[in-house]
């Protein structure tokens, strides 16, 4: 398998493989985002989007957070319109 030679390593809080460095094979646009696509421990090939990665400088979120915020604002605001929505496919008015 051809590498790249370049190294990632996974920054996310919640992932599982947070802190693990791999080698990172190639970059590209998958499902209408920026992934990377990695060789894990066993040699097989993952992907994961670049957002999760050091790939790019960590987000300005981030940055001024300092690991004291889990979730951005609008992922929490998206959360609640799939909630809300679920809550009303239910046919449920509990607030």
């Amino acid at each position: 398998m051809g590498t790249t030679g370049s190294k990632i390593r996974i920054t996310h809080p919640f992932h599982p493989q947070c802190g693990q460095v791999f080698e990172l094979v190639v970059r590209s646009h998958h499902w209408g985002e920026n992934r990377v696509v990695y060789a894990d421990a066993n040699g097989e090939l993952r992907s994961i989007t670049t957002d999760l990665t050091d790939f790019y400088p960590p987000d300005e979120f981030r940055q001024i957070a300092d690991g004291r915020a889990a979730f951005r604002t609008i992922d929490l605001i998206g959360l609640w319109q799939v909630l809300d929505r679920l809550r009303r496919q239910d046919g449920s008015d509990h607030a």
